[in-house]
């Protein structure tokens, strides 16, 4: 199993020896995710959006030494927000599905873009809220961008408003 992860044009200056130059990998069951990068107090975080479900994790104080194991660092990550969030799943269940992680260049996919911007706008109200990093609860603040009602479908029904929360637990429970 294989896990993408796209990264932003920003990003990409960041980790050009991690992006992978093979875009024929196919997507597990979480399918892909898109990476951006933000800074708090000059310290480099990542917001990492899954876009199928538009779930958010975000990744703080990511330093040049932590890319050897930021495969590790994501998946920790991710399976510390499901526990927060209350998608209780198995550390090693989360593992298989997500499975190797290759991270490529920008897929343009401005839906997820927009997305993603929207949340650092809200991330940017925050940083002002609390101030430093070490007094951010980024579990809460993570959770709180899960919660936010988002539209997936093609038609405008209030049937297809829905929370990247309850959209993650259909695709973890299934």
């Amino acid at each position: 199993m294989r896990t993408t992860i796209h990264t932003t044009k920003k990003l990409e200056k960041l980790i050009k020896k991690l992006i992978s130059t093979d875009e024929k990998t196919e997507c597990g069951i979480l399918g892909k995710w898109n990476a951006t990068v933000f800074y708090v107090d000059r310290k480099k975080c990542w917001l990492i959006t899954n876009g199928k479900t538009k779930y958010n994790v975000i990744l703080t104080d990511i330093k040049s030494t932590d890319l050897k194991n930021i495969e590790q660092i994501f998946k920790e990550a991710l399976y510390a927000q499901l526990t927060y969030d209350g998608i209780i799943t198995d550390f090693d269940y989360l593992n298989s599905i997500i499975g190797k992680i290759d991270f490529l260049p920008t897929d343009n996919d401005r839906k997820t873009t927009g997305f993603q911007n929207a949340n650092l706008q809200s991330l940017d109200w925050w940083k002002a809220e609390y101030g430093e990093l070490k007094n951010m609860p980024i579990k809460d603040l993570t959770n709180r961008l899960n919660n936010i009602p988002i539209h997936i479908g093609e038609s405008k029904k209030m049937s297809d408003f829905t929370k990247a929360l309850n959209e993650m637990r259909k695709i973890i429970n299934e």
